[in-house]
């Protein structure tokens, strides 16, 4: 690991949130969210300031008491770090959250849209767009600037959709700033941000390219993004290079993808609160599991899983009673009427699926919604196969964590559409997401695959996650911001 720098980080949702006790007393909870998780190991290895919104009334508190300052944490590991939390008036934030970054942006990267029938463009997402998304990316911009004013010359990482706007606001005001944005969903072809109306599509597209650096998992991402700015934009881009000359500077797009921290997780799957849950599956467990864990997004695709299982079943009655799917969802955005509706949809497929094979002793799929890590590394330990089948993913962290703890050579069957594809399809079994009939077959050939085979699939998978770690993913964010015409970093 190089030196340690000073960072200044940016994101929606920051590494904790405060909250009151029953006694009233404050206390700390660690942040949700699999880029939160990923992102906080970047604490450990450099001086980092995190700017971050402020979800809950006591992180209001705490940045009412901050005065607008940042105030000084301390993560899990003893690594200390200094946390500035964003105050957004309610509604804006409401406006900029669910109905710009999620539904309109998510389902537009992830291709969710019947487009026969939605998204209607009215009013409503104009208002909310300017009232809303453009608000919260300017009060994100007024802290980065402030931390910048302080410490000159700081790097600073932005992340994600909820941000594309922020660092045009922060370039227009510091010109010489050394801006990386980081994008962890996919990007999608042109011609369907051409959903959006012209004027919004120009400007998340030039708020990007305010960066020095844009980065995604993938090339198949990357690539994505430099044709939508060449024809959103009229940008001029080597695709070779991965350039983009913009506004009289040149924007490098790269492709790294994010990685876990093994360390972690070796100690995640030996802690007591671990075993105590690997010990109640294992007691329960079939002959052979099929596990899944998401979730409740439709992008996750859980409802093609389950009729998939169902194909199977009815395909294959030798495995009646002896195999079973462990479903393990963390319930998603439910204020969001789409999400809610999925989550029915998927709960009432687990039901006929059940209610079609289940007899005395034997459940075909055992649903469990809820918000349960430790739960989710047991499973890890134990699945035979590990059904990984979004309908497009930016990366899919899943299909690394899991398969790194993993004791049984369990087999992963990875969606060709998920970000990981491109870095993992070498050991996995490649599935189409639409296609329940291959994914049926696919978990038939995991199930039957020789040991000799599942065996080798699996150490190579381990190892290339361990190899290529996110301690790795940390350091290429900030060689390829080195890498550029940036003035000299401190």
């Amino acid at each position: 690991m190089g030196a340690r720098r000073k960072l200044i980080v940016v994101s929606n949702r920051g590494p904790v949130t405060f909250d009151r006790d029953a006694d009233g007393g404050r206390v700390v909870r660690r942040g949700g969210g699999g880029l939160v998780t990923a992102l906080r190991s970047m604490v450990a290895m450099h001086d980092v300031t995190w700017i971050a919104s402020a979800m809950t009334d006591e992180d209001q508190r705490v940045a009412e008491e901050a005065d607008g300052g940042a105030i000084d944490e301390t993560a899990r590991d003893g690594s200390s770090y200094r946390l500035k939390l964003v105050v957004h008036e309610p509604t804006a934030y409401d406006w900029f959250y669910n109905v710009v970054a999620n539904p309109t942006l998510w389902f537009l990267q992830h291709y969710l849209w019947n487009l026969a029938q939605a998204p209607n463009v009215d009013r409503g997402l104009h208002h909310a767009w300017e009232e809303g998304y453009v608000t919260v990316n300017a009060g994100f911009a007024e802290a980065v600037v402030a931390e910048l004013e302080a410490e000159p010359g700081s790097p600073v990482f932005f992340h994600d959709y909820h941000l594309y706007l922020a660092p045009r606001f922060v370039r227009s005001r510091l010109t010489e700033a050394a801006l990386s944005h980081f994008v962890h969903i996919p990007w999608p072809e042109p011609d369907y941000w051409r959903v959006l109306p012209e004027a919004i599509r120009r400007a998340l597209h030039d708020g990007l390219l305010a960066n020095d650096v844009v980065g995604f998992h993938t090339d198949h991402w990357r690539r994505n993004f430099l044709h939508s700015c060449a024809d959103i934009l009229g940008a001029e881009c080597d695709f070779l290079d991965g350039t983009a000359e913009y506004d009289d500077r040149r924007i490098h797009a790269t492709s790294r993808p994010i990685s876990v921290d093994p360390g972690e997780f070796d100690q995640l799957a030996v802690s007591d609160a671990v075993r105590k849950r690997e010990e109640e599956l294992v007691a329960a467990r079939p002959e052979r599991l099929v596990l899944r864990v998401d979730r409740t997004d439709p992008s996750k695709n859980v409802v093609r899983g389950f009729r998939a299982f169902e194909r199977f079943l009815t395909d294959h009655p030798e495995y009646h009673g002896r195999v079973a799917m462990l479903a393990l969802l963390d319930p998603s955005r439910q204020d969001i009427p789409e999400y809610a509706e999925y989550l029915g949809a998927i709960q009432r497929t687990a039901r006929v699926v059940n209610d079609r094979f289940q007899r005395e002793g034997w459940t075909p799929i055992d649903l469990r919604i809820a918000d349960d890590f430790p739960g989710s590394v047991a499973a890890y330990k134990q699945y035979d196969v590990l059904l990984v089948n979004a309908i497009f993913d930016g990366l899919n962290l899943v299909a690394k964590e899991a398969p790194l703890v993993n004791e049984r050579d369990g087999v992963l069957v990875l969606s060709e559409n998920a970000g990981a594809h491109e870095e993992l399809s070498e050991w996995a079994v490649s599935v189409n997401p639409f296609d329940i009939a291959g994914q049926a077959d696919a978990i038939h050939a995991a199930l039957e695959m020789p040991a000799e085979e599942r065996a080798a699939r699996s150490r190579a998978l381990q190892a290339h996650v361990r190899e290529h770690d996110l301690a790795e993913w940390v350091e290429g964010q900030l060689a390829d911001l080195d890498a550029t015409a940036a003035p000299a970093r401190p």
